[in-house]
């Protein structure tokens, strides 16, 4: 009964979104307040609809309904609870269920805390995400059904995809979903915008919240998988440039453009234009990473190779927003230009620059993410385009953007004096040329891409902690007090420097200095990497909840003193039929070894198995870095001058009379 209740609410929730799309787009046309306001209503009664439908298909999880289709494909009785609530969103179906729970949140979080945005401008809003909500809602009402009955119903199920049973695994999609679906509402500003046919600063503080929320949430799914795939997978990597790890960092990268443009747009309404391209490609990049992943092009551990008619679904919808986008975006954009003036040297330049890097960032990883697939479709022909290509052209884009943004916030509006800025970096210049050229250089022999990688990593680190010393005014009295009136965005603005700058030493440590070695192992096997020694010690077998463990056990010593006891796994499922690894890890600030264990398919190393041990100088900067980005991203976005948006008109108090 609760299914159905579930698939009712989906019904209720697509007419609902049928209603919102239509009436206060009406209404803002017509000057109707009334049509206007219902946009908060029918905004509220959507998510609370597709809550309770979501809450329903989670419901069928938790007590093991096997006569849901969607729970007998993805979950077990065996199955830790967990992981049967992450099975919640861990499929195609519940996963769309989950886009559009976040969907329909964002609409409702505008209804609600957009209290200061003018009446027509929020009626268009929710109006165009209502349109978006109708597409996904009919989409997986008509063609992938979460409530979808079968009959009779197994005794058990098939269980959950093994390498998604797995607490990074259970928390990455929805921060991820919520950084993708968060840029559909910065989306709905621009369309909206665009409709009204103005673009103001006042737009651009009441986007930049949003555009922000989408960004550290974004931010933080990208790092979740990353570190899931680092010790999960068992290579020993974090990033390997998959397509679907692509189609993720791109609307990071225009993301972080856009979040920049805006400021641009509210400090010196100029940029309004670009600012609006940024949002409809954005959210663009979105829906396209959605049909790569959902249409059946690829097969990823993390991808939903589903039927193709989907993809065309999905790939019309596709067409419909893109290109009606960015239609209205032609006729409407070349009013909307002005705004100030400034010079070739000044911060408007600096970020101007900044977002000219991060687009053409984002092109690179494009191209080399779609031209296999293109070349493929047209041709026949399989090629791979893999990390060769990315680095090659990648890297230096970001080598020059962190050059960049070390210098940008020391430049000021309009115009700058790039000399004295320069003069007064030139203590945190030599610093970076010794510390990168001599010591790094020094031990390692190189590589110099890395050396001077390295150079600028810690150079953007340096120069954001002197811009936020200099702000402050560290050294002089009365330095605390001037620290807490500073506002909040200013702080997040040189965490999430500072956290980037992190970040960049340690994909450079991990990836320039990294050390390993692969052997077939045996009881008594000894082995030494990075001045560690290793020793075999064997294989022991265990039972878990809903799989089989055989766990090798190796000691570790250094320098003839013990260091670690490192116990690597691998997880046979019976249920689902596959196997996984579970890397043992010595973690440290400096680097870490990881080893991880197979078994061999040759015949020549029967009853051996295949050892796989990695030093990563570094690798924990990656983590480090990437929860700074997110504090400084959180930071930003508590500051009030965000949250509060335009300041409310208030009536002014009434002066009492001399008889009162």
């Amino acid at each position: 009964m609760i299914p159905e209740l579930g698939q009712f609410a989906l019904a209720l929730a697509l007419l609902t979104a049928c209603i919102q799309s239509v009436l206060p787009m009406l209404g803002a046309a017509r000057g109707n307040l009334v049509w206007m306001r219902s946009a908060a209503a029918t905004s509220a009664l959507q998510f609370l609809l597709v809550a309770f439908a979501f809450g329903a298909l989670m419901w069928a999880y938790v007590v093991s309904d096997f006569t849901v289709l969607n729970v007998v494909n993805n979950s077990n009785s065996l199955k830790p609870m967990i992981y049967k609530v992450a099975g919640t969103w861990g499929n195609h179906e519940g996963s769309l269920l989950l886009w559009v729970l976040i969907l329909a949140m964002f609409g409702a979080g505008v209804a609600f805390f957009g209290a200061n945005i003018p009446h027509a401008l929020k009626a268009r809003t929710l109006s165009v995400q209502a349109w978006i909500s109708v597409g996904f809602l009919s989409f997986m009402i008509f063609t992938s059904n979460p409530f979808e009955r079968v009959f009779p119903p197994p005794l058990d199920g098939n269980d959950l995809n093994p390498l998604l049973q797995d607490i990074g695994l259970a928390i990455h999609p929805p921060l991820l979903y919520f950084g993708y679906v968060g840029f559909s509402i910065v989306f709905s500003f621009a369309v909206a915008a665009l409709i009204e046919g103005r673009v103001d600063p006042a737009w651009a503080r009441w986007v930049r919240p949003w555009t922000l929320a989408a960004w550290v949430s974004l931010t933080g799914g990208i790092a979740l998988g990353s570190w899931w795939a680092y010790y999960e997978l068992g290579w020993g990597g974090w990033w390997f440039w998959d397509p679907v790890e692509n189609v993720s960092f791109m609307p990071w990268l225009l993301g972080t453009a856009l979040l920049h443009s805006a400021i641009v747009t509210e400090k010196r309404d100029t940029f309004k234009s670009w600012t609006i391209l940024l949002a409809i490609l954005t959210f663009s990049l979105s829906l396209l990473g959605t049909f790569i992943v959902r249409s059946g092009l690829l097969t990823s551990v993390h991808a939903f190779a589903v039927d193709p008619e989907r993809g065309m679904y999905i790939l019309g919808l596709l067409f419909v927003s893109i290109g009606g986008s960015l239609t209205l975006f032609a006729v409407r954009a070349p009013a909307m230009e002005g705004g100030g003036l400034f010079a070739p040297i000044s911060r408007e330049a600096g970020l101007l620059i900044n977002n000219l890097l991060l687009a053409t960032a984002t092109a690179t990883v494009l191209f080399g993410t779609l031209y296999p697939l293109f070349l493929e479709g047209v041709t026949g022909e399989k090629i791979s385009v893999g990390p060769p290509f990315f680095n090659a052209s990648f890297i230096p884009i970001s080598l020059l953007l962190g050059v960049v943004m070390a210098v940008g916030p020391f430049l000021s509006w309009k115009r700058a004096d790039l000399p004295g800025v320069l003069s007064r970096m030139k203590l945190i210049l030599g610093l970076c040329v010794v510390s990168a050229l001599v010591t790094w250089y020094m031990q390692t022999g190189g590589p110099v891409l890395a050396v001077l990688s390295m150079g600028i990593a810690i150079w953007l680190l340096l120069a954001s902690v002197q811009e936020w010393a200099r702000r402050v005014k560290l050294l002089q009295s009365g330095a605390w007090g001037r620290i807490r009136r500073q506002p909040r965005a200013s702080h997040g603005m040189t965490v999430a420097h500072i956290g980037l700058a992190v970040v960049m030493m340690g994909a450079i440590g991990a990836s320039a200095w990294k050390q390993e070695a692969i052997t077939f192992a045996e009881p008594g096997t000894e082995l030494s990497l990075a001045g560690f020694d290793l020793t075999f010690e064997g294989i022991e077998r265990t039972r878990g909840p809903n799989y089989i463990a055989q766990i090798a056990t190796l000691t570790v010593t250094r320098d003839g003193a013990p260091a670690t006891v490192l116990r690597p796994e691998r997880r046979t499922y019976p249920v689902a039929g596959s196997t996984t690894t579970e890397s043992a890890i010595r973690q440290t600030l400096a680097g870490d070894l990881y080893v991880s264990i197979a078994e061999p398919a040759s015949e020549v190393a029967a009853g051996k198995w295949v050892l796989r041990i990695i030093y990563e100088p570094l690798v924990n900067f990656l983590w480090i870095g990437s929860f700074l980005m997110v504090l400084g991203g959180c930071l930003s976005l508590s500051d009030r001058r965000l949250r509060v948006g335009a300041p409310r008109k208030v009536r002014a108090p009434v002066a009492a009379t001399p008889a009162e």
